[in-house]
């Protein structure tokens, strides 16, 4: 049974795809008649297929080679498309992530979408989602991993713009569109030109082909820079980053996914393309530069804000700032564990904050307070989540760190510092928040704030157990760097996490230090609270200069190109206007008039012929 769901493993997309389409069928005729309901509740059924799918697939799968099958699509003039699977222990315990999240964040729907009437839709996109993101591990092809990037670019519009009469909502899923497309656009062209490079668009076969090749050092440059720009936009690294804060006035379930693996589709690709990448030693620095620019300046706008989700959209971007610093140096293993990590700790801080959101109506954290008493399970999942997420042990992303600055120590000593710092700061920001939700008096919007019924309870208890299970997980995979514990570098990250969790402790937890918190000077904290006014600075640059060039090709077609065309049509009306007075209704005139224009257009082919013959007779 078990090897048979293995070599049918490529059906595990298929499963999401099939409720989603089913979903589809819930019209606002049929929901009237049955409720909303259903048509989550069949979206929930093929997910939960999937997973099961998936487990028994990764104990068939477990300590065992990878294997590669071919599903042929298209081959004509020389174009291969067969689509290439690739069967490994982390491509289907990728795909069983996936699953396994979007399931919980289904069952958390249930409850916060509860009084709304767009499941059909809302689910619907959602088994998209699922369906993408499967469909991107199991492919090993760069072409159609492109493919299906675009399809859950498409998909975050829609799913981002489900309450499409909210104006911020519409502004939201158009920004998180256009900037993705940005990225992808630069993507596209790499797609494009690596396949005469290379021959292939196979990731296996251009990591092998990358060990050897020799190419021009500046093709080999534009090419890596092209590669990584669609991994930009998808993990919102600066400067394509704005788009996800935008992005959180979605329905938060949506976000769950998005937050914790949607993200990491782009660092997906970055790690499958890092061979070629490494072509080019600018390509390397760039991916590393890009990466700190984003971890420590989204790490410090994270603790400026005072909306909690967007707390936790930067603190998304800082921590994929960091996947990009470990590729860029060569550590795709510990990408991969780090991503790992992070996605079950942020899932679970997402479950946390969206059931405050979702009975206390606001998002500013300064309406917010004294909810440990009132909340005590999304209290006690904001916690297990934070320490999830930051270096302290026993926890997940500790040992994934702890691998990830032991590595940089020899090579990289600055880039310790900076993530490092971006642990401390992390720690700071997150106890911040958990001070100003949880911590201090009740305020008159948390007065009245009971916890929140079943279907918010049970995906967090489940996902606060995978959580807490991480190290075991890591454990049993041999992935716990326990015999080579570098113990300097392992106690500057538990100090980091130290000070970190001691400094917003101390000022978010007393409750002698006033409140709201002031750090600085209220320009410094402008700055940060404001994204390095990165809006603003869009508006004076690229929105400038596309409304430039915008208005003076209206001012050319408006202008130049219709005045050529009413041009040519005035000089028509005067023409049919002039040539009405010659009719007189005599054939012979008509006659006359043919050949009189064929003479004059005659003598006009033949005039190159004339103008030859008249020099010979000359001569």
């Amino acid at each position: 049974m078990a090897q048979i769901l293995l070599q049918t493993v490529w059906l595990i997309p298929c499963y999401p795809l099939i409720g989603g389409v089913l979903s589809m069928l819930w019209f606002p005729a049929v929901t009237r008649r049955t409720g909303p309901r259903p048509s989550g509740y069949l979206n929930a059924i093929f997910t939960f297929l999937a997973f099961v799918h998936g487990v028994i697939a990764l104990t068939a799968i477990w300590n065992q080679p990878a294997q590669q099958q071919f599903i042929p699509w298209l081959n004509v003039a020389g174009l291969d498309l067969t689509i290439p699977v690739e069967i490994s222990s982390v491509t289907v315990g990728a795909t069983v992530l996936v699953t396994g999240l979007n399931l919980l964040a289904q069952i958390y729907a249930f409850g916060y979408m509860e009084m709304d009437w767009g499941w059909a839709r809302f689910f619907s996109l959602m088994g998209l989602f699922e369906a993408g993101m499967c469909g991107l591990v199991l492919c090993n092809s760069l072409f159609f991993s492109y493919m299906i990037l675009e399809v859950l670019t498409l998909g975050t519009y829609l799913l981002v713009g489900l309450w499409f009469n909210q104006s911020l909502v519409v502004t939201g899923a158009r920004d998180a569109f256009l900037t993705k497309r940005v990225g992808d656009l630069f993507l596209l062209m790499g797609v494009v030109s690596i396949l005469p490079l290379a021959g292939t668009w196979n990731f296996d076969e251009l990591a092998v082909w990358a060990q050897t090749a020799k190419v021009d050092p500046t093709v080999a440059t534009l090419l890596a820079l092209a590669l990584i720009a669609g991994p930009m936009g998808k993990c919102a690294q600066f400067p394509l980053h704005l788009w996800l804060d935008e992005a959180m006035e979605g329905p938060l379930p949506a976000t769950i996914l998005r937050n914790t693996v949607v993200v990491e589709t782009g660092a997906w690709i970055l790690i499958k393309l890092q061979p070629v990448i490494a072509l080019s030693p600018i390509g390397l620095e760039t991916t590393i530069i890009v990466g700190a620019a984003t971890a420590v300046g989204a790490s410090l706008i994270a603790i400026a804000q005072i909306d909690i989700k967007r707390t936790l959209s930067y603190i998304v971007s800082s921590y994929m700032g960091l996947v990009f610093i470990a590729v860029g140096t060569g550590q795709a293993e510990t990408a991969l564990t780090l991503i790992f990590a992070y996605s079950l700790a942020m899932g679970l801080l997402v479950m946390s904050i969206g059931s405050v959101v979702w009975n206390s109506i606001t998002q500013d954290v300064r309406s917010l307070g004294g909810l440990w008493g009132k909340r005590p399970v999304s209290a006690i999942s904001f916690i297990v989540g934070s320490a999830g997420l930051v270096g302290l042990p026993p926890f997940g992303c500790f040992w994934a760190l702890e691998e990830f600055t032991s590595g940089l120590s020899e090579t990289h000593p600055f880039l310790l510092g900076i993530v490092l710092f971006v642990n401390g700061v992390t720690a700071f920001g997150l106890v911040r928040v958990f001070g100003l939700v949880f911590g201090g008096k009740p305020k008159q919007m948390t007065e009245r704030s009971p916890e929140v019924h079943w279907p918010f309870i049970l995906p967090m208890m489940i996902l606060m157990g995978f959580t807490l299970h991480v190290p075991h997980f890591l454990a049993a995979w041999q992935l716990l760097p326990v015999a080579s514990l570098n113990y300097t570098v392992t106690g500057l990250v538990v100090l980091s996490s130290a000070i970190g969790i001691g400094a917003g402790a101390f000022v978010y937890l007393n409750e002698k230090w006033e409140k709201p918190v002031r750090i600085g000077s209220q320009a410094l904290q402008d700055f940060f609270a404001y994204d390095f006014y990165t809006a603003k600075l869009y508006r004076v640059t690229v929105i400038f200069a596309v409304g430039l060039v915008a208005q003076i090709v209206s001012w050319v077609d408006r202008n130049i190109v219709d005045g050529f065309v009413n041009l040519i049509g005035l000089a028509t009306v005067f023409g049919g206007q002039s040539l009405k007075y010659n009719v007189n209704g005599q054939t012979q005139f008509y006659a006359l008039t043919i050949l009189f224009g064929v003479g004059i257009l005659g003598l006009i082919v033949s005039w190159p012929l004339l103008a030859r013959l008249s020099l010979i007779v000359g001569g």
